[in-house]
């Protein structure tokens, strides 16, 4: 008896141990939430992964929900970081600015795409043409303006179905800022924005669905349709891509080169992150070089400047290792940051308190 009792004595203290390292573990464990575009989702995804195998402790999770809306979490203090592709106005860092000090910089580098849904190998569109498409000017896939940049593709007499962005959105503010830098008439009639009023939808050949992720399933099921999407998801999809004519009077699709010459073909000027609301959105639009994609842009990450102490630590450990382990793990749809980009926004992330 005696002997049963001093075993169990012990298994009893080994249960209590284990019980106290786990609380230890959890105790250690962090958990930092971020929310906004679905722009670059799948590289935060990457990031979250390869983070996970060296850092135990902080634990990160991310909500693809556009632009917009993680805006206005980080606004109503529901995260600890958002992400929102343009960088955030002027009218909301005044916002940001009585609730806390507020940082921005970019981290990543993509490109919108413009995708199709025909039985057509390959299609090329200018910014003009591709404009009136999206305000449903152009009815019908063999439209002599589409002809004329396609003369040998078997073009299909139906009706295009234009589909885009429902929700508050980033990638639609990138894209429709495109289509006004290329085309007066949209900038009078549409203009630029997370959202817009498409003149399609009234009469009945445009369609919104919610993020990247939802404009991609929409695309899917819908024949002869027309979308922009991140260039991540059209490639994760298998998507036929347009060839879009750039700058330089050339027809080329996004990819790691062509974005890649975009950025250095651009003056690219970012501000201190202190002031991150001065960044001009349109600086990698329609970018010169031969073989520059003209659909390019940042995505951005707000951040506080001061957090509770714990969490504090969280935030750069996470931030710091995007920007120098992370810039290493870029999956395929997107592009590192330029070097003096990253150690701008390194900068910002060592500048963080915690309280």
């Amino acid at each position: 008896m005696k002997k049963w009792i001093a075993v169990s004595g012990i298994l009893f203290a080994v249960f209590l141990l284990g019980c106290v390292s786990e609380q230890n573990v959890a105790k250690e464990q962090i958990k930092i939430y971020g929310s906004g575009a679905s722009f670059p989702a799948p590289q935060i995804e990457n990031w979250i992964y390869e983070f996970s195998k060296v850092n135990k402790n902080v634990i990160v999770e991310y909500s693809s929900k556009g632009s917009g809306a993680g805006i206005n979490d980080f606004k109503s203090k529901l995260v600890h970081f958002a992400c929102t592709d343009p960088p955030a106005k002027e009218s909301e860092w005044i916002e940001f600015k009585k609730l806390g000090e507020p940082l921005q910089f970019p981290f990543i580098v993509g490109a919108v795409v413009v995708v199709y849904n025909l039985p057509v190998d390959e299609l090329k569109l200018d910014g003009e043409t591709l404009a009136k498409i999206f305000m449903g000017e152009i009815e019908f896939w063999d439209d002599q303006a589409i002809k004329a940049l396609n003369p040998n593709a078997n073009l299909p007499h139906e009706k295009i179905i234009v589909i885009h962005r429902s929700d508050s959105s980033g990638t639609t503010e990138v894209f429709t800022t495109y289509l006004s830098l290329v085309s007066k008439d949209f900038k009078e009639k549409v203009g630029a924005g997370k959202l817009v009023e498409w003149p399609v939808d009234k009469i009945g050949r445009g369609f919104g669905g919610k993020g990247n992720e939802g404009v991609s399933a929409m695309f899917k099921q819908t024949s002869n349709s027309i979308a922009y999407v991140e260039l991540a998801y059209a490639l994760h999809e298998n998507f036929k891509m347009i060839s879009l004519k750039n700058a330089e009077g050339n027809f080329v699709k996004a990819n790691a080169e062509t974005i890649s010459s975009a950025i250095s073909a651009s003056s690219a000027y970012v501000p201190d992150p202190k002031e991150g609301y001065k960044e001009d959105p349109k600086q990698f639009l329609n970018a010169r070089g031969k073989n520059s994609y003209p659909i390019v842009s940042f995505s951005h990450v707000l951040l506080w400047q001061s957090y509770p102490k714990d969490e504090a630590q969280a935030i750069k450990s996470f931030w710091n290792w995007v920007l120098t382990e992370g810039q290493k793990h870029i999956i395929e749809g997107y592009a590192p940051l330029p070097k003096e980009i990253a150690e701008l926004g390194l900068k910002a992330v060592e500048s963080i308190r915690g309280e």
